[in-house]
């Protein structure tokens, strides 16, 4: 693991500038007294959000390793740790994309409040049609003459949409272009008029999820991300954060679900089996050898953007979190079968607190992880593709104009 103490970079900030900036900040706005909300304001304005960001983004121009040394020093001093729970999709996915590829103008009206869990994001991404062929999608933006763009049609399995302030829109603008070109990314205002989000109920009783209808909204040029046709390349931005974001979920620790089965282990004496035992352990190696392999993806993105490997830790995870809440259902029996609390309690640390509900809620839920964040069969062609450089499979569908395509 890259040591935060050793890492300089060609800028002026180093771990002994971070440390001072550390103290600077909770002298002045202390985080043991302060609404959190508050003290991430401050946080962000002193560029302790996201180092690597550009200054005045919550950000120092710094290496991204020095951000360990950030969440660490802060802690040290009583902040608490730094949660994606307030805001995932934000944090994970949509903050990425805004540095990368939003104006200077978008970057200071959008990132300060998605820091902070002001305002919530969400990502308008797959349609009824469009799931796993994401290129394939048919919501049109049109533009209004030279200045907004008008948007119509259906996004599905929007996860976060009933909450949300702002979304990550990805659109059609060309029909006559292949579906990979004729694509447009926007920032959408989610309480614009025509905007009409449904709850989509859950195996596990939940509506976390949403369909989202777009009726003639109105957006402002000012709002899209990347040049007119350029969607599919600032999607994939998004795309390989989320992925990471999801995979890096994967841990040996006690925060997980790996760790919530071994609680089960040593307090329940009574539900052990030598089947179940053996079960643990290989369960447990596995956590532990994705974990490693998380931690060797953060020292790649200390050195850039996110690639195509955030893809194999995304699968890892997928099929580890499934294999787990299993072997935790069945250790539990009966006992984690019920359950009708969905309100999830809270850590001090501000995550979810694993064992406030029942086993058969993570069960259920976990059969999920294989299709959010793109499916496992697709990121295995991502993998074969562009890690393993597998010949690709013929297709005949790349180079006609996307309004000739049958669906």
């Amino acid at each position: 693991m890259t040591d935060p103490n050793k890492v300089t970079n060609t800028g002026e900030v180093d771990a002994e500038d971070i440390r001072r900036r550390v103290r600077e900040l909770v002298a002045a706005h202390d985080p043991t007294t302060m609404q959190s909300i508050e003290f991430l304001g401050h946080r962000f304005d002193a560029g302790l959000a996201w180092v690597h960001f550009p200054a005045g983004c919550g950000g120092l121009g710094a290496s991204r390793a020095l951000q360990q040394l950030v969440e660490s020093e802060l802690v040290a001093a009583g902040a608490k740790a730094a949660s994606g729970y307030r805001n995932p999709i934000g944090l994970g996915m949509g903050a990425p994309t805004i540095a990368a590829h939003g104006s200077a103008d978008l970057k200071a009206r959008l990132l300060r409040p998605l820091w902070t869990g002001e305002e919530i994001w969400c990502q308008l991404f797959s349609e009824p049609g469009a799931g796993s062929d994401l290129a394939g999608l048919a919501t049109r933006a049109v533009r209004d003459g030279d200045g907004d763009w008008i948007v119509t049609g259906q996004k599905v399995w929007t996860s976060l949409a009933h909450k949300s302030r702002w979304a990550m829109l990805l659109t059609r603008t060309d029909p006559d272009l292949p579906k990979h070109q004729g694509l447009t990314y926007f920032f959408l205002d989610m309480t614009s008029p025509g905007v009409e989000v449904r709850p989509l109920r859950q195996a596990t009783g939940q509506a976390e999820f949403n369909e989202v209808f777009l009726t003639d909204v109105r957006i402002p040029d000012a709002n899209r991300a990347g040049d007119v046709g350029q969607g599919w390349a600032v999607s994939n931005t998004t795309l390989m954060n989320e992925r990471v974001a999801i995979g890096g979920a994967a841990s040996a620790r006690e925060a997980d679900a790996i760790g919530a089965v071994a609680r089960v282990w040593r307090d329940r004496p009574e539900l052990r089996t030598p089947g179940l035992h053996d079960r643990l352990l290989r369960a447990w190696v596995e956590c532990e050898v994705a974990r490693l392999g998380n931690e060797r993806i953060r020292q790649q993105l200390a050195a850039g953007a996110p690639g195509p490997e955030g893809s194999a830790a995304k699968i890892a995870y997928a099929r580890l979190n499934q294999d787990v809440t299993r072997l935790w259902l069945e250790l539990t029996g009966e006992d984690g079968l019920g359950y009708d609390d969905w309100t999830m309690r809270r850590s001090e640390l501000g995550q979810a607190a694993l064992g406030a509900r029942a086993a058969g809620y993570y069960y259920l839920r976990a059969k999920g992880n294989s299709i959010e964040g793109g499916t496992s069969e697709v990121l295995r062609n991502v993998i074969a593709d562009r890690v393993l450089d597998l010949p690709r499979e013929p297709r005949t569908d790349t180079k006609v104009p996307w309004k000739e395509m049958p669906r």
